[in-house]
């Protein structure tokens, strides 16, 4: 649809429910906190495993509190053998456990703090095409922020009018 122009009878007005400014939306009411890390020195396997159980799409990398790295899902398939090379499964194996997360992971991500500006985060992550920003204080992680978090704050501020005016389908 052109910009300026009225978009179709079929989609609905949203209205937001109040203005918002920028200055008051911080990282701190938004990141997810506490998070769950993994050590420098743990196996790409055990890194699968959790994310897997859990349903983690990012996992900071931590030596003590200090944030190290980051490892995402895409990276994860990337590393993976492929499965056109017909490694056994004990190769397989063998590959994730015998690699530490400081081989593969990628090293001083783009961070964020508690107090900046959720405008700031969501400039970083759309310009940077990133799924998430590690949150870090006084050079402890302490959160982390993703692209589902600020969609989560975009219904928010649209008055939750995907679920009541739109109806979702079945994925």
């Amino acid at each position: 649809m052109p910009r300026g122009a009225d978009p179709p009878e079929s989609v609905p007005r949203i209205r937001l429910k109040r203005r918002y400014s920028t200055e008051e939306l911080k990282i701190r009411d938004y990141m997810v906190s506490p998070v769950t890390a993994m050590p420098e020195t743990t196996s790409l396997l055990d890194a699968v495993l959790l994310m897997r159980r859990s349903g983690f799409r990012h996992l900071p990398v931590v030596d003590g509190e200090r944030l190290v790295g980051i490892i995402t899902d895409r990276d994860l398939n990337r590393l993976a053998p492929s499965m056109l090379g017909k490694p056994s499964p004990q190769e397989y194996n063998e590959l994730f456990e015998n690699t530490p997360l400081s081989k593969v992971m990628i090293r001083n991500p783009i961070t964020v703090t508690p107090n900046s500006r959720v405008l700031d985060a969501v400039a970083i992550l759309h310009h940077k095409k990133l799924g998430c920003l590690p949150v870090v204080e006084n050079g402890r992680l302490v959160g982390i922020i993703t692209v589902t978090d600020m969609l989560g704050l975009l219904l928010h501020m649209l008055g939750g009018a995907v679920a009541s005016e739109i109806e979702l389908g079945e994925a």
